[in-house]
């Protein structure tokens, strides 16, 4: 029973990176990094299968050794998701993850070196239909760039995408995106306005070094929060000190907050007050653990009295009003004549939700069948 965002979105180019369409229009990606060691191979693919299994549509790969290279041969014959691979300085790292089949490449051109270092790269991409980022971080601009500004500013990072934008340019290449991260809310906000305002090319959009889960999923859901609401953003990375499938969460919580792409169960609780018929807190959370399996976009309400537990009801897919010993139960916005034992309330609506999603997925499978027909 979700309304449509009001958003507008900029229009951007279209690239792709594996068969994940980022751009003009396409789904707002969602991405997440490994932090385990590359050359761990096992290791990082069980990560990449967690992160994936999270909703991540693109996960990035820190490659920074030949020997990591290798170890990304074999990671990339194991998972099915596109995967970055995260490059700095060596050139030839870049060639060998271009050979072993990456999906896009995470370089910064002018951190390369010679002119035909660089021109090896972009010929590999060109040849290979691998798509760049361009990754611009606050924390690690150029001397001199750093030198005429004094402090990293939006203009400074912009400036700085701007040389390497230009590189590319050079060269005839427009298949890439650019991300200009801060770990500053206005400085991140201000960089990407501008930048935006100078390419159509699509934007990556992180607050990089965000912090903890807490507050970085704060800062994140703020700083992104106020680009996507201007239209700004193709691919996001929510970074967060914590296990890389947390940002996948987050990431996806602010879209849904948005309106702009959902997946799975969004819950509209309350706080719960002395009013409350159950307890609310407890019921909302081992909902949320016992159902992060479910990928269906859906609204559920649960509120624990009838002051506003009808009227978040009947806007919701699944809604539950709490009375006292049973509660009121809503589907689609009507009343039912089944109430929620207050004792089993949990299993009751657990049951309720599994049962709602399994017509829709069923209801949604017959549609496609018969457009393929």
């Amino acid at each position: 029973m979700t309304h449509p965002s009001p958003i507008i979105r900029k229009k951007t180019r279209r690239i792709y990176v594996g068969n994940v369409p980022i751009g003009d229009g396409a789904p707002i990606a969602v991405q997440s990094m490994t932090n385990t060691l590359t050359t761990d191979v096992d290791a990082t693919v069980a990560q990449i299968e967690r992160i994936v299994a999270a909703g991540a549509d693109i996960v990035r790969v820190s490659v920074p050794t030949m020997d990591a290279a290798e170890a990304f041969k074999l990671i990339k014959q194991r998972v099915d998701v596109p995967l970055v691979a995260d490059i700095h300085f060596d050139y030839r790292i870049a060639l060998k993850v271009a050979e072993y089949g990456v999906d896009c490449l995470r370089i910064n051109p002018g951190n390369i070196g010679h002119e035909d270092r660089i021109r090896a790269v972009i010929e590999a991409a060109k040849d290979y239909n691998i798509p760049i980022r361009i990754g611009v971080n606050a924390g690690s601009l150029e001397k001199e760039i750093q030198e005429k500004y004094g402090e990293p500013t939006g203009a400074a990072l912009v400036e700085s995408a701007m040389r390497h934008v230009d590189i590319l340019h050079r060269y005839d290449f427009e298949n890439f995106k650019v991300s200009v991260k801060a770990s500053d809310v206005f400085l991140a906000v201000d960089a990407y306005r501008l930048l935006s305002q100078q390419i159509d090319q699509p934007l990556h959009l992180g607050i990089t070094e965000a912090g903890g889960a807490r507050a970085g999923a704060v800062k994140s859901a703020i700083g992104l929060g106020m680009l996507l609401s201007e239209g700004i953003g193709d691919t996001l990375r929510v970074s967060l000190a914590a296990d890389p499938v947390e940002e996948v969460k987050v990431g996806f919580d602010i879209l849904k907050s948005l309106r702009i792409r959902s997946r799975g169960i969004n819950f509209i609780a309350c706080p719960s007050c002395s009013r409350q018929e159950f307890d609310v807190i407890s019921t909302v959370n081992a909902l949320e653990q016992r159902l992060e399996d479910i990928t269906t976009a859906l609204d559920v309400s649960v509120i624990g009295c009838v002051v506003n537990g009808p009227g978040e009801a009947m806007v919701a897919n699944i809604g539950l009003a709490g009375a006292k010993n049973k509660s009121g139960f809503y589907k689609d916005g009507q009343r039912q004549k089944l109430r929620i034992d207050n004792q089993n309330i949990v299993d009751d609506l657990e049951a309720q939700i599994r049962d709602y999603v399994a017509k829709v997925e069923k209801q949604q499978s017959i549609a496609v069948q018969q457009v393929d027909d």
